[in-house]
This record gives C-alpha cells, sequence and structure tokens, in this order.
C-alpha cells in the first residue's frame, strides 16, 4: 500500500484497507461518516483521521473540500472532506475486488464543492448498513487501564459495504460505461440477495429539486427498466438484469426514495412524499382487473404490477433511528408506514388473489358440507320419529307431506281416502234423502198432474 514501511501516524494494515473500501464505494465522506461505516466500535473519530492521513502520505487520499454543520452552540462546525486520489481508486478497486472502471471516479470535483449531497448519500448508506460497533483492542497503558466503554446499540441493518455501488450509469440506450444521453445514474444500489430482498436502487433528495424533476427521475428509471436485449438464445430479456439477477417478484426492482434534509418541519416532507407520488402514478401504480363476482356484497380482483416500480419512500432520520427492517417505508399505493419486507409485498396482486379465491372456494365447499351434513343429520331424526300406519303400514313421519302429524296417525294417503270416502257417503246420503223427501211429497201419482 504505498510501499511504505513506517506509518507516520500509526495506522493498521485493517484499517486502511476499510478506509480504502468505504471511500471506494461512497467516494467522499467526512473521518466521522468513515468511522460509522467502518469502524464505530474505536474510541474516537481521530483513529479514522490518523488512518487518513497516513493513506494521505503515500498518495491514496487527499483532503481537496470541508463541509460545515451548525454545532450545539449555534456556530458552523467545520469537517475535512476524503476523496480517493487516482492511484486511491486503484487500491480501492483492489479491496472491492471490481475493476477500477466500475468504481467511477475520485469524486474530487464533488469534495471542492463540499459534496452536500454525496454525504448525504452516504449518511443514507451508513442509516442503511447500522454497522454494528466492535470493541477494538485496547492500547497497553503504564498507568491504570481505562474502565470498558459501553459501546451504542443499533438496529438491525442490512447489506455488507461490498454490496453498495453510487453513481451507477442507467443507460436508457447505450451502454454501462458508455450511456447515452437522456440517461440517468442511481445515487446508490444495493445488492444484497442474502438477505431475501431484490436488487434495491436508491434515490437520496435533499429538497433541492423541484418535484416535477424527482417524478421524472422515476420516470426514467421505468425507461431503463423497460429496456430489452436479446439472450444467448435470441430471446428479449430485460436489460438490467444483465448486470444483476432478477428477483420472483411482480414489476421492475424498487426504488426507494429517502428524503434527507433534516431542516424541515414533517407536514412539508410529507406534502413533498404526496406530490411526487402523484406525479408518479404511472409508474408505480398498475392496472385493476375486476375478478368474479360472487354475490353483491364480494366484488375482488386484482392489481396487475408487471411494468411497475415499486416506489419506497421514507425519511433519513427515520432510517438512522429504527434501521431499514423498522417500520419506516411508505410503499406508494399502500395506506401507511411499514417494514421492508411488508412495503416490498403486493398484497393486491393476482398472486394474493388466487389465494383469496382458493380461500373462498373452501369456504364454500365447508358451507356446503355443513349444511349436506345438517340435512343428513335431520332426516336421521325425521326417520327416528316415524311411525307405521295404522292403515297400511306404511311410515309415517311427523311432517308428513303438508301438515304436521301426530304419533300413532295413519299416513297421509289413507288419511285422504278415508275423507274421500266419507265425503262420497255424505254425499250419496244426502242425494237419497232428497229423493225420498221428493217422492214423499208428489205421492205415487204425482207424476199424472
Amino acid at each position: 500500500m504505498g510501499g511504505a514501511s513506517v506509518w507516520p501516524y500509526k495506522s493498521t494494515s485493517r484499517n486502511r484497507g476499510l478506509v480504502l473500501l468505504a471511500l471506494g464505494v461512497v467516494k467522499v465522506a467526512t473521518a466521522e461518516q468513515l468511522r460509522q461505516l467502518v469502524l464505530p466500535g474505536t474510541a474516537d473519530v481521530q483513529t479514522v483521521r490518523n488512518v487518513c492521513k497516513d493513506l494521505r502520505s503515500v498518495g491514496l487520499v487527499e483532503s481537496v473540500g470541508r463541509t460545515s454543520f451548525t454545532g450545539v452552540s449555534g456556530r458552523p462546525v467545520w469537517r475535512d472532506l476524503w476523496n480517493l486520489t487516482t492511484a486511491g481508486l486503484a487500491s480501492a478497486a483492489t479491496e472491492l475486488g471490481r475493476p477500477v472502471k466500475e468504481i467511477g471516479g475520485t469524486a474530487r470535483d464533488a469534495a471542492k464543492a463540499g459534496a452536500p449531497h454525496a454525504l448525504a448519500v452516504t449518511d443514507t448508506i451508513d442509516a442503511f448498513r447500522q454497522s454494528p460497533p466492535q470493541p477494538t483492542k485496547p492500547i497497553a497503558r503504564r498507568t491504570a487501564p481505562a474502565p470498558p466503554r459501553e459501546l451504542p446499540t443499533r438496529p438491525p441493518g442490512l447489506g455488507q459495504l461490498r454490496g453498495w455501488e453510487t453513481e451507477v450509469p442507467l443507460p436508457v440506450s447505450g451502454t454501462f460505461t458508455t450511456p447515452a444521453r437522456g440517461s440517468l445514474r442511481a445515487d446508490a444500489v444495493l445488492t444484497a440477495p442474502e438477505a431475501g430482498v431484490p436488487v434495491l436502487f436508491v434515490e437520496v433528495d435533499n429538497h433541492t429539486e423541484p418535484d416535477a424533476v424527482v417524478a421524472r427521475k422515476i420516470e426514467s428509471y421505468r425507461r431503463f427498466f423497460q429496456r430489452t436485449t436479446k439472450d444467448q438464445r435470441d430471446r428479449p430479456v430485460p436489460f438490467w438484469q444483465t448486470l444483476w439477477d432478477p428477483s420472483d417478484r411482480d414489476g421492475h426492482p424498487p426504488l426507494a426514495l429517502v428524503f434527507a434534509k433534516d431542516d424541515v418541519s414533517p407536514e412539508s416532507r410529507m406534502n413533498r412524499m404526496k406530490k411526487i407520488r402523484d406525479l408518479s402514478t404511472a409508474c408505480w401504480q398498475g392496472t385493476w382487473h375486476s375478478g368474479i363476482v360472487y354475490d353483491d356484497t364480494v366484488k375482488d380482483g386484482y392489481r396487475d404490477y408487471r411494468g411497475t416500480i415499486p416506489v419506497l419512500a421514507t425519511t433519513l432520520a427515520q432510517l438512522r433511528l429504527h434501521g431499514p427492517h423498522g417500520p419506516v417505508w411508505w410503499r406508494y399505493g399502500h395506506p401507511g408506514w411499514e417494514t421492508l419486507q411488508d412495503a416490498l409485498d403486493n398484497p393486491d396482486d393476482v398472486r394474493a388473489y388466487r389465494h383469496r379465491e382458493e380461500q373462498r372456494r373452501t369456504e364454500h365447499a365447508a358451507q356446503r358440507e355443513r349444511e349436506h351434513q345438517e340435512h343428513e343429520e335431520a332426516e336421521s331424526r325425521r326417520k327416528a320419529a316415524a311411525w307405521p300406519c295404522p292403515a297400511c303400514g306404511s311410515q309415517v313421519f311427523p311432517d308428513d307431506v303438508w301438515e304436521t302429524r301426530p304419533p300413532g296417525s295413519e299416513c297421509t294417503d289413507c288419511t285422504t281416502i278415508k275423507k274421500r270416502e266419507q265425503q262420497e257417503a255424505g254425499e250419496l246420503a244426502a242425494e237419497e234423502s232428497a229423493a225420498s223427501e221428493e217422492a214423499k211429497k208428489n205421492g205415487l201419482f204425482g207424476f199424472l198432474r
């Protein structure tokens, strides 16, 4: 590493490698940011400053710019910015295991200008990673040893530092190394298959651009994701899949919008999120398809997310506090704040619709089975309550045909026959009575009148 046998600031080889690794990813950072990224367990930031000074002594890093923030006293506090030199790029590429041409430039110009956006991207990557502080080897002391330090705790993080890339070209035409005019660069891209998440594209918003410009960036992402190329079998495949692995989720890879500006009101920040949401609806909403209508109360369907981008909004403050796995994500189209896995899910897609359909079919089959069982049980009780008809011996049921019948009574057929016989006998008796009355009235020769 520069061929130096003695490092004037006594930095270790491990720490120098970690700082080069971090600068190879984020390009420009303060010593405090580098400490958070790769050496959060050190007692103070001076360890990282010494690493940077040793690397500067061999021409691998430089400090050509400064940044400031308001301290607790209300006065500005200045910090040196560190970036790689051309020689440092090669060393960082070795630490990352990537070709030099893939890790970008030295960020020298950005550092000279204070690099506000680059520093926000660095803070965002740190908030995603949440590097757990590891205790460092204590320095041998002649005096009494210092009491053990209580290391701060951080929420679970996501991804390894080597899984991050910054300023990644996304060519709508051309190549990744020579993108055509109109292409954009992703602020950061995370590849973390070990965490079970798809490749994640990250845009960091400092409130420096109009809402419409940010919305157009989302549209540019969609144009990039829609671009296709031919595979070895001459079949069309998405161009982005030549560099990153696809996932089993519907739609394009997710895009995380991280709103990094702290000195704005929550209302102002939420209004900006909503305006960008409304201006980019066509990119993330999907197409609704109506499903089967079972009755007046069940009208279901699903949304087709093919060709859409899952857009997940959050704030840097939330990300720092709760980490990427906390309920810090607002997926455009979802009702509220969610964890990352819930935000990546599509609860109203065709997969979920088919699951609901299967549940409904199962419930309807269970209902039919219950009704059949109830009918069988009722029929068994009815048969158990039957008795033989005293007249013909056939079975008689309490609810026989048209009416409820008392136990021991005759069947409906026998009862009907008896009623009809009684009616006919009554009618015949009435006719005979009427004829007898007529005969008495007219006498034997009444017909001669």
